[in-house]
C-alpha cells in the first residue's frame, strides 16, 4: 500500500505541493483509515491543507528528534514560532524583528539575548527548518543578513499548516508534572495491557523504531507477539516489502528494496560501511565467548574494551574509509560510531557510565571487505 507508506514516511503530503499525490491519498482514505486506527492507534488528519497521519510513538528514542538541532535551545525556539504564527493569518506577512521581538517578551533572559551569535545561529537554523517543513516562506531578503547582524531582517509568510504541526492532547499539558506524562497521555483511564492498547503499542512499536525490545515497555508487548506474532507478520509482509522477524527478547521489521518508509540501514553512507564492520567484530566476541549476553540477549561490555574494538576495526580497514573518518582522531571516531549505534538502537549508553550495551540488532547485520584486503594493517 504505497498511499501508507507515504504517509509513514512524511510529515504530512500539503496539497499546495503535490496535488496528484494529495488526492490519490485521499480518495484511498477509508482503507487508510481501517489500518492505522484499528491496527496503530494513529489517527489521519485531512483537510484543503494537508493529509497527515500523527505517529506518536510508544517509547521515545534518540533518532525520532529533529536532527537537524543540537540544542534544546532550538526547540524551544520552535515553539516560540509555533505559538507566534498561531495568532497569524494564513499568508499573513511578518518580518524576522518581531519574531525576535515576541521570543524577548516570552523567554526574558540569556535565550532572548540576540547579540549572541550563536542565539541568531539557532533560530536560523529552526526557521531554515520551517522553510523545509513549508510552515514559513520566505518573501524577501536572506536570513543569513541576521547570522552576521542582529539587526537583519527578512520578510516571512505563514503558510497557515503551522497548527498542524503538534499533536493535540486529550488534557491540558500545563497539568503535566514530568515528560512520562506525554507518553501515558494517550492510554488515560485505558488498560493498557489489554485489548485495542496493547495491538496499536506493539504495530507501532515495530513499525516505528529499528527494533523491539522485552526490556523495553511493558512486558505484555511480548505476550502479544507469543500469541498474535504470525497474524501481525502476514499482514505486514503482505502490506508492504518487507519480513518480521520475532525471536525471544526483540522484533524487527526488516525493510526490502522496494520499502520507502523512513530511513534504512545500512544506508549508502560511510559511516553505515563502519557499522557493519563493527558489527562483523561484535559478533565475533560474542561467538567465541569473549563478550556474554545476558537473558535479556544484551551485550554489556566495558566502555574502554568496546572502544578498543573500534579503534581496532579503524586500524585494519581505515584505508578503506572516507577521508573524513581517515584523518579523524580516535577519541572523535569512537564517539561517532557509538552516536550512530545509539541511533539505530544498536547500543546504549549513559554519559559518563563505565558501560556499553549491545543491544540484539547487531546480530542481524554484518560487513567485510575481501578476504584479500591488507590495505589498513601493518606489514
Amino acid at each position: 500500500m504505497k498511499e501508507l507508506e507515504v504517509l509513514l514516511n512524511s510529515r504530512w503530503v500539503l496539497k499546495s505541493k503535490d496535488k496528484e499525490l494529495y488526492y490519490r491519498i485521499r480518495d484511498s482514505l477509508s482503507e487508510l483509515r481501517k489500518f492505522t486506527t484499528e491496527k496503530m492507534g494513529c489517527q489521519i488528519i485531512d483537510n484543503s491543507l494537508l493529509i497527515k497521519m500523527e505517529k506518536i510513538p510508544v517509547i521515545p528514542e534518540t533518532f525520532m528528534g529533529i536532527q537537524r538541532f543540537s540544542s534544546k535551545e532550538e526547540y524551544a525556539y520552535l515553539c516560540m514560532l509555533l505559538m507566534f504564527l498561531e495568532d497569524r493569518d494564513p499568508q499573513e506577512q511578518f518580518i524576522l524583528s518581531q519574531l525576535t521581538e515576541y521570543i524577548s517578551a516570552s523567554l526574558p533572559g540569556e535565550l532572548s539575548d540576540w547579540t549572541l551569535y550563536t542565539n541568531r545561529r539557532k533560530l536560523i537554523r529552526v526557521l531554515r527548518y520551517a522553510q523545509e517543513q513549508s510552515i514559513i516562506g520566505v518573501t524577501d531578503g536572506r536570513d543569513d543578513v541576521f547570522m552576521d547582524d542582529e539587526a537583519g531582517e527578512v520578510l516571512y509568510e505563514n503558510t497557515g499548516i503551522s497548527r498542524y504541526f503538534m499533536r493535540t492532547f486529550p488534557k491540558d499539558i500545563m497539568d503535566y508534572q514530568n515528560p512520562e506524562d506525554f507518553r501515558e497521555s494517550e492510554w488515560f483511564e485505558v488498560d493498557e495491557d489489554r485489548g485495542f492498547a496493547r495491538r496499536h503499542r506493539v504495530y507501532k512499536r515495530i513499525i516505528f523504531a529499528p527494533g523491539m525490545y522485552r526490556e523495553d515497555g511493558s512486558p505484555e508487548d511480548f505476550e502479544y507477539l507469543k500469541y498474535y506474532g504470525r497474524r501481525l507478520s502476514g499482514e505486514l509482509e503482505q502490506m508492504f516489502d518487507c519480513h518480521v522477524h520475532i525471536y525471544r527478547g526483540c522484533a524487527f521489521l526488516m525493510a526490502g528494496e522496494d520499502l520507502r518508509m523512513g530511513a534504512v540501514f545500512p544506508g549508502s553512507n560511510s559511516i553505515s560501511d563502519i557499522l557493519l564492520l563493527c558489527f562483523e567484530e561484535i559478533r565475533k566476541k560474542i561467538e567465541s565467548g569473549k563478550w556474554q549476553t545476558g537473558p535479556d540477549e544484551m551485550c554489556y561490555v566495558d566502555r574502554i574494551e568496546f572502544e578498543n574494538m573500534i579503534h581496532e576495526v579503524k586500524r585494519k580497514y581505515g584505508s578503506g574509509f572516507s577521508k573524513m573518518f581517515r584523518e579523524m582522531p580516535e577519541g572523535e571516531f569512537a564517539r561517532s560510531v557509538l552516536e550512530e549505534m545509539k541511533l539505530w538502537m544498536a547500543a546504549r549508553s549513559e554519559t559518563g557510565a563505565d558501560q556499553i550495551v549491545i543491544c540484539p540488532i547487531v546480530g542481524k547485520m554484518q560487513g567485510n571487505y575481501p578476504e584479500d584486503y591488507t590495505g589498513g594493517m601493518n606489514k
